[in-house]
């Protein structure tokens, strides 16, 4: 266990009678550090959160918070965490201000902040949460995290129902509150989302963690799919040659391949041609599963 551990877990496990939820987690993350928890939906990302936050209860193991025992100091523990269930549901009758005045009410704390988060994410506090879009709901729900000015926030898939330029602005928010003093635990399905803003990722499969990385070590091993239209035909063989780049393929002017790690060569490689146009994509989390553990067994519940 780290000294300067916000959150630490040892051997947490939840079942519900014979069905996983999570086996013997582990996880140590530091103060001031931005850490993500990557998985598909049903690997328990959200079940392990719950347990942090003594939401539901562990059925074996242990872990604390700021320092604290997270089941007898449940309550304290709350006390200096923003926290965004991935399901963030409350009263639909009130506006987005009473709801938020609400909130602050209970935590001691006062709007000010609130009112420039939602200036900042275009977000109109005098409608009603019933006549909200989800993207608006969860400008609400994200609001409500941040506004306490806590020492811990605790995001469950944060950026569900937000378009890509508040998508970018939650990213910048979040680093900036980790450059003051913050430390955050986002839970995320999106492997783009956590490899923009986390210093370091646990990938959680099947209720387990089955790695922690540096985001840099992450995005080497990270297989990127790449789609390029020539202005000319080129080599196949020149292509599959460089370091990384795997499943080549050439119908006419356009290539289609797999790029592990950096794009560097392949793309001073395609500079050489006329580029018309280039795509890259990342591949669904199994793909990074499979490439990142050497295709070992991927059954996820």
């Amino acid at each position: 266990m780290s000294n300067t551990a916000v959150i630490s877990a040892k051997n947490l496990s939840k079942f519900y009678g014979k069905h996983r939820g999570i086996s013997d987690v582990n996880l140590d993350i530091d103060k001031g550090e931005i850490f993500g928890l990557l998985g598909p939906n049903g690997a328990g990302k959200t079940t392990c959160i719950r347990i942090l936050l003594d939401f539901i209860r562990a059925t074996s193991g242990s872990a604390t918070i700021l320092g604290m025992d997270s089941r007898s100091k449940s309550v304290e523990i709350r006390r200096n965490v923003g926290y965004l269930p991935g399901d963030f549901i409350t009263y639909e009758k009130l506006t987005a201000e009473e709801l938020l005045q609400y909130f602050a009410n209970l935590r001691g704390g006062h709007l000010e902040k609130a009112k420039v988060l939602a200036e900042r994410f275009d977000l109109d506090l005098s409608r009603k949460i019933g006549e909200l879009s989800r993207g608006n709901r969860q400008k609400v729900g994200i609001i409500q995290a941040f506004m306490s000015d806590p020492k811990l926030l605790i995001l469950d898939e944060p950026t569900t129902g937000l378009d890509p330029l508040l998508q970018q602005e939650f990213h910048a928010l979040v680093l900036e509150e980790a450059e003051s003093g913050k430390t955050l635990f986002i839970s995320s399905h999106v492997l783009p989302e956590v490899e923009i803003v986390c210093d370091r990722v646990g990938i959680i499969r099947a209720g387990s963690i089955i790695a922690v990385e540096e985001v840099a070590t992450l995005r080497k091993q990270t297989l990127t799919k790449i789609a390029i239209e020539f202005g000319e035909v080129v080599s196949k063989a020149d292509f599959e040659s460089v370091t990384g780049v795997r499943e080549v393929t050439i119908k006419g002017h356009h290539l289609s391949c797999s790029v592990t790690g950096s794009l560097d060569s392949l793309i001073k490689l395609a500079a050489e041609y006329t580029v018309v146009n280039i795509q890259a994509g990342h591949p669904a989390l199994e793909e990074v599963f499979l490439n990142f553990y050497n295709q070992q067994d991927t059954t996820t519940e």
